[in-house]
């Protein structure tokens, strides 16, 4: 069968291993890639220029030429709503072309979202089980009554059938390695090349994803928190750098150093069979002088470290984070000392927080500054415990928390709306412009910046300069995603115009051809994926 992935912004990881699995079992796969500039649903947010740059016409036409048998989305809660209109109006074209909607976003609200007219599947949890075992049905004539693992469908009479939910698959060796092909003419690959070596998280904070995200078995059994082994990793590492000659590795795993026996074998043969430089996420309680020193001495130059908030009662009580202050002060001198460039995340205006706490984020950022500070404005997630507790404490209404699980009104680092006094959100605002300027100012400044020193500025001057001095500081310490992300900008802006004045698209990336599509380390049938579960 003929299989077409739709994906916005940027390459997503989920639908590299599911590509995979298509591919294995004999189906054609292609995709159809929105770069959805200024409108990226992460960084940039330029309506005008979005409106401008608008490329959605693109996607749709891709979906005409290929005339897909299977329509595949993964949908985060940003693009949720765009992707039930490419479905839509697929359908509208093709009626009988069958629409496969997954990701974090129809996992935590799988019941409403297959009861959509442009879904005809909806993938709960990985998708390594139920999305062979979908294509098998769809290929023999289904839907039929059976149900599928881990899936909602309809049937033709529009019954939905709810498969029973499985365990995760454990064995992640016995799956194939992620397919970058399928993005070679949209991402460069060679700037960022994004892999994971292990799955899940051993946390499960309340504001994230994995919060509800672990508990989706029905089947308690295996393990959530997953890892490959390390030849399986450097086997894949290996390869991609031969066809595309990587210049970075983002390890995008939750917590990259779960296991720290792992950690050893890893870098003694990452520095050896690879030996290109690289960055992961680590969690504070994870993380030691011995771990710094295998990795630097391994290539890692960058790691990011939730610290989210300095109040350890409330991060405690309320987040479900359960490190102390400490461990996050030891995590970050340990990177300090071995010249790892921290790069720090920190959430503002999380319900119930005492403001106190960022004046106390303030003097840990003074003392052991990272290279940068990224700034989320809390968002509550559908599905997480956090957004449960908003209804229930009457910080989200009803209609609110509706428009939410149908993926309206949410952004992803600015989101003010949840903050109903004026005055609090200009000291979240002032301390955010200061988390900013931080990695720029002289050593002798850091213990000086206080709030009130910027509280004068206008809004729109504060959220200008913490843009430049963010992204003056990111270049200045030579921080890989922003050279990544800028490249990819151009690369579409270049490839937007001359479309616009009739010329081929370009292609992101130009492989060594002499290396083969896929590594071969590919599972035979789906059942063995099964058998892992």
């Amino acid at each position: 069968m003929k299989v077409t992935f739709v994906a916005l912004g940027s390459e997503q990881l989920g639908i590299s291993q599911l590509s995979a699995i298509a591919k294995r079992d004999g189906h054609q796969v292609s995709l159809a890639f929105s770069a959805s500039l200024f409108h990226d649903r992460f960084n940039l947010e330029i309506p005008s220029l979005g409106n401008f740059f608008d490329d959605r016409s693109e996607v749709i036409n891709a979906i005409k030429q290929e005339k897909p048998d299977v329509l595949a989305f993964s949908c985060l809660t940003s693009t949720y709503q765009w992707m039930l209109g490419v479905a839509k109006e697929a359908k509208e074209i093709f009626p009988n072309v069958k629409t496969v909607f997954g990701g974090v976003h129809v996992s935590a609200v799988p019941d409403r979202t297959i009861l959509k007219p442009e879904v005809d599947y909806a993938v709960v949890g990985e998708g390594d089980i139920a999305f062979p075992l979908i294509l098998q049905a769809i290929a023999n004539g289904g839907p039929g009554t059976e149900p599928i693992p881990n899936t909602r469908y309809k049937t033709k009479s529009g019954i939905v059938i709810k498969g029973v939910q499985q365990g995760f698959v454990q064995d992640l060796d016995s799956l194939p390695f992620y397919d970058k092909v399928i993005w070679e003419d949209h991402i460069r690959i060679q700037d960022m090349y994004l892999t994971v070596a292990t799955r899940g998280c051993p946390f499960t904070c309340s504001f994230c994803f994995n919060n509800f995200f672990a508990r989706l078995p029905e089947e308690k059994r295996g393990k959530y928190v997953r890892q490959r082994s390390v030849d399986n990793v450097i086997h894949e590492l290996k390869w991609a750098k031969k066809r595309y000659d990587i210049q970075w590795v983002d390890f995008q795993d939750d917590v990259f150093t779960v296991n720290k026996g792992w950690i050893k074998e890893f870098t003694d043969r990452y520095k050896k069979e690879v030996n290109v430089p690289f960055q992961c996420l680590i969690h504070p309680q994870y993380f030691d002088d011995e771990m710094a020193s295998w990795m630097r001495e391994a290539g890692c130059e960058w790691i990011q470290i939730g610290i989210q908030t300095m109040d350890e009662t409330f991060k405690h009580e309320n987040l479900r984070r359960y490190e102390d202050s400490n461990h996050i002060v030891q995590a970050l001198e340990a990177m300090h000392r071995y010249g790892i460039k921290p790069k720090a995340d920190h959430m503002l205006g999380l319900p119930g927080e005492p403001i106190g706490s960022q004046a106390t984020a303030l003097k840990l950022y003074a003392e052991q500054t990272p290279k940068r500070i990224q700034t989320f404005w809390t968002c509550f997630l559908p599905g997480t415990d956090m957004m449960k507790q908003a209804v229930q404490q009457g910080i989200l209404n009803e209609e609110q928390a509706e428009r939410l699980n149908e993926g309206i009104d949410f952004y992803f680092f600015r989101n003010k709306e949840n903050i109903k006094n004026p005055e609090l959100v200009k000291i979240y605002q002032s301390y955010e412009f200061l988390y900013k300027v931080m990695p720029a100012v002289p050593a002798f400044l850091k213990q000086r910046l206080k709030p009130e020193h910027v509280s004068w500025m206008p809004n729109m001057a504060t959220r200008v300069l913490a843009s430049v001095f963010d992204v003056y500081t990111g270049f200045r310490h030579g921080n890989p995603e922003f050279a990544a992300y800028a490249k990819h900008y151009l690369f579409h802006l270049y490839s937007f115009f001359r479309r616009k004045m009739g010329f081929s698209r370009p292609k992101a990336t130009v492989p060594n051809l002499s290396v083969e599509n896929i590594p071969a380390i590919l599972t035979p049938n789906p059942e063995v994926a099964m058998s892992a579960a």
